[in-house]
């Protein structure tokens, strides 16, 4: 995928047969997001003086040495252009002064999150509640930056340095909601073999452990460990999230190959919740969940 989804890089597992939200006109807070209105002004900018100068986007690429992609990306506005790429430009298009005073107004809107999550997550920020299965990766918010890192640069295809801290920065950044809102519950179930796939050297292993031990001892946030010996269980369809608004309406995600799918039809959020509630009766309880997560930890 183009940008960073849920966990990562939108793996396989979402349940069939959900219906997604419907095309059309909806509510505010199920429309796509627009790129920021600061990035495509500034892109309309380059592009008028570009073609002023009667430079292709080739051309201009060669001048300020990144690729024509770049330059469409930036024109476009969908990408946040380095200040590197600023100068250049300027330089290479008159030195008028207009893109330097563009970029001190420059926003990222909502960069490094995929096109079908930036709805989720808007909605996750104004949460009341949350609950998370995953059965792939560690769930985002509980990822440590290395744990994160390791998930972006095993991605295909591959991203530049720049795009990888783009996401990188967006990961994190959801994860300060769970810091500044300790009255809302965080409910995690994840399975048990999701903590056991290596990603790094033992001492990136610990940091991990460490980091979701950490984010998960707040009294409104629960974590719920799936032992590798459980039986089959109701949520086998793959990851899934649930919210509840601040109107009481309950909404839910599920994440696969290159897309991601916002729930929102009351019956069908209503299995997902059975499902996710029979599940945490099945998992461990938090307490050995985290003697569990002690137990690996001092394994390494």
């Amino acid at each position: 995928m183009d940008v960073v989804g849920v966990e990562g890089e939108a793996a396989a597992g979402s349940a069939g047969g959900v219906r997604a939200v419907p095309a059309g006109p909806v509510g505010e807070w199920e429309r796509e997001p627009h790129p920021s209105d600061s990035l495509r002004t500034f892109g309309a900018v380059v592009q008028a003086l570009r073609e002023h100068a009667g430079l292709s986007r080739a051309d201009l690429g060669a001048r300020v040495q990144y690729s024509k992609h770049t330059v469409e990306s930036v024109e476009l506005g969908r990408r946040m252009p380095d200040k590197a790429f600023v100068e250049r430009a300027e330089e290479a298009l008159g030195n008028t002064g207009a893109l330097r005073k563009a970029a001190r107004h420059l926003t990222r809107g909502e960069a490094g999150l995929a096109a079908w999550f930036r709805r989720w997550a808007r909605l996750e920020r104004e949460a009341v509640s949350l609950c998370t299965y995953e059965c792939r990766l560690v769930p985002g918010l509980l990822q440590s930056e290395a744990y994160a890192r390791a998930v972006f640069e095993g991605t295909i295809p591959l991203r530049t340095d720049e795009e990888l801290e783009v996401q990188l920065a967006a990961r994190m950044e959801r994860q300060v909601m769970m810091r500044e809102r300790p009255t809302v519950p965080f409910s995690f179930i994840v399975e048990e073999h999701v903590f056991r796939r290596q990603f790094g050297d033992a001492e990136a292993m610990r940091g991990l452990v460490d980091h979701v031990l950490e984010l998960t001892a707040p009294r409104n946030v629960t974590l719920q460990v799936v032992p590798v010996e459980a039986r089959l269980h109701a949520c086998l369809d793959g990851p899934l999230q649930i919210l509840e608004t601040l109107e009481g309406r309950r909404l839910a995600y599920s994440e696969g190959q290159k897309n991601g799918r916002l729930i929102s039809d009351a019956k069908e959020v209503t299995v997902l919740c059975q499902r996710y509630d029979t599940l945490r009766s099945q998992a461990l309880n938090p307490t050995d969940s985290r003697v569990l997560l002690e137990r690996l930890r001092g394994e390494l």
